[in-house]
């Protein structure tokens, strides 16, 4: 059994004993410093954490992350063993599938070439040792405006890209592994109960057909009211998607969970896993905000020499990736960025800084305010991993997943 599916058997089995349902919580490593500190909050909640990286953030290219599948698998191993973190983690691969990258869509490949590189992607994963893919073929760039993908095209290309990476697996001898399929967006996702029914039931014919029939995705991605412009868990439509997919063994899973001002429910309601990413760019950010107002007291006291401008340096940076126009609301789209409300500039880029953290200049900019702040007593890094930590606790008490590693041993 693949190590995912060992994990939630084991939840269901601690469920049926002491009745408390509980949720895995999944990081989107975004930044270096998230994936630090989602080892600490790990460590002092005493309980296992999943990492869903997309391939914009962690790829063969490296990504905005800066690191290979390769790397990426090597680091979570070391930051485990800096804190002593002994607990089970999943490594994931979060919406993978043609034209989700970047890259593709903006560059425009055609079908053989994204689907190729998806395959590419999915192969670098299982030989880096990931645990999971998810496998999202829901984009199509060649399908008209206004229209939305068909269901059976989508249920087409899961089996084609679960074909591929268990041919790729077991021709090398690697361990099982899992599956996430779906998604909840609205551009050719499990919008609606019927095209949740539909799916399910091509995906299921279409895996038998493939002679793989052992094979079926332990999450299926389900629409529960949460988008990154919204906050609140549909407990009614999350309950009615539980039990649709439960009697096939699977478990509905959450994007989207970032600020969601319900995460209690989730666990009641069955859900398996939630995804949150975009929130704790926000806590790297303000964290990087708040030090950097005081480096500037420091400054004016005289016991600076050179700012670091961090903030400033963030903004301009975000502004000039255009990023930022990928999450534009309708109303916006076109308008020069000096014209958005302050608000949503706001929003857009301390989410966007998660492009450019990597970036030189960022990389500079941090380290003066880090140095400047260091030399005055001040341990500049653990403020910010603080920051973040803090952000995750409430995940962790929510999903009632503290002290859980002392029953997956």
């Amino acid at each position: 059994m693949a190590k995912t599916e060992e994990i939630l058997a084991r939840i269901e089995e601690l469920k049926s004993q002491t009745g408390v349902p509980r949720t895995l919580f999944a990081v989107c490593p975004n930044s270096i410093s998230v994936i630090k500190a989602s080892f600490r909050a790990a460590k002092r909640n005493n309980a296992p954490i999943k990492f869903a990286a997309t391939l914009n953030q962690i790829d063969s290219d490296k990504g905005y992350v800066g690191i290979t599948p390769k790397e990426f698998t090597k680091m979570l191993a070391d930051e485990a063993r800096f804190v002593n973190f002994n607990g089970p983690y999943i490594v994931a691969i979060d919406h993978g599938g043609p034209w989700l990258k970047d890259k593709q869509s903006q560059e425009r490949w055609d079908f053989k070439r994204a689907m190729d590189g998806v395959k590419k992607s999915f192969e670098d994963a299982i030989e880096a040792g990931y645990d999971l893919i998810h496998v999202d073929p829901t984009i199509d760039i060649f399908v008209p405006v206004g229209e939305i993908i068909d269901i059976r095209v989508v249920a087409q290309r899961t089996v084609e890209l679960i074909k591929h990476s268990e041919n790729f697996r077991r021709k090398n001898n690697y361990p099982a592994i899992s599956y996430e399929v779906g998604t909840e967006e609205v551009h050719g996702g499990l919008a609606d109960e019927n095209t949740f029914d539909t799916f399910i039931g091509l995906l299921k014919t279409g895996l038998e057909k493939e002679d793989l029939s052992d094979v079926w995705p332990c999450f299926i991605v389900g629409k529960v009211g949460t988008d990154l412009h919204t906050t609140t868990f549909d407990r009614e439509v999350a309950t009615i998607l539980t039990q649709k997919v439960r009697k096939f063994g699977s478990y509905i899973k959450g994007h989207y969970t970032d600020g969601v001002v319900n995460p209690e429910d989730y666990p009641v309601c069955g859900i398996g896993a939630a995804n949150v990413g975009p929130e704790f760019t926000i806590s790297e950010y303000e964290a990087l905000a708040e030090l950097e107002q005081t480096e500037k007291m420091l400054f004016e006291k005289g016991q600076i020499a050179v700012l670091s401008n961090m903030k400033q340096t963030l903004w301009e940076l975000v502004i000039a990736s255009n990023r930022w126009k990928k999450w534009l609301q309708p109303e916006e789209k076109g308008l020069p960025f000096e014209n958005i409300p302050a608000e949503r500039k706001g929003w857009l880029v301390k989410t966007g800084c998660r492009y450019i953290w990597q970036h030189p200049e960022a990389l500079v900019a941090r380290y003066r305010l880090y140095e400047n702040l260091n030399r005055n007593g001040i341990d500049a890094e653990e403020v910010v991993l603080s920051r973040i930590e803090h952000d995750m606790d409430k995940y962790f008490y929510a999903f009632n997943l503290v002290n859980l590693n002392d029953y997956l041993s």
